[in-house]
């Protein structure tokens, strides 16, 4: 894995991406990821171009050498709950897969998100991918990993899979 940097304007960066906060510009590209990704629930693409306005501070879209995005994270403070992190999409396009870059965004997620102790997200059971990921990211924090069903089946109204809530704290400490 290539090492980071952080070069004067505070940006994350290493051989291959540049780790940044998103703007409007970027929401087209978020919302091509996360259909590209053939496993997230792909929204409107207006809801990318709002997140991207609207939740910038903690999100992070990775752009590749040319400035063209190729992943990001969606998070969000819980508004009964300023100190956690709610972690709504990860994607990263197939040109950077294989490389640790979604663990590479949460880690950035976590160091510039100010008075965050906690991170939830929530995972379908058949997702071994963001499992791994998370508990992986957990690890790396020296935190512990909590879950609970938070939806079943029977409350999504088009027979989505049930999502299990994953809660991992303390972080960034």
């Amino acid at each position: 894995m290539p090492v980071l940097t952080t070069d004067d304007r505070g940006l994350r960066r290493d051989s291959d991406v540049e780790l940044r906060h998103p703007t409007v510009a970027d929401g087209a590209a978020m919302w091509r990821m996360a259909g590209e990704s053939k496993v997230l629930d792909v929204n409107a693409s207006y809801a990318y171009l709002l997140w991207a306005r609207d939740f910038a501070a903690t999100s992070v879209i990775a752009a590749d050498p040319t400035g063209e995005p190729c992943g990001f994270v969606t998070g969000y403070r819980r508004p009964d709950r300023p100190d956690t992190l709610m972690i709504w999409q990860v994607a990263v396009d197939v040109s950077q897969r294989g490389k640790g870059l979604a663990r590479q965004m949460l880690d950035h997620l976590t160091s510039s998100v100010p008075g965050i102790t906690s991170m939830e997200t929530t995972i379908t059971a058949d997702n071994a991918a963001s499992i791994a990921l998370f508990s992986s990211y957990a690890r790396g924090q020296g935190a512990t990993v909590h879950t609970e069903p938070l939806f079943a089946t029977a409350d999504f109204p088009d027979g989505h899979d049930a999502e299990e809530l994953y809660r991992i704290s303390p972080i960034g400490g």
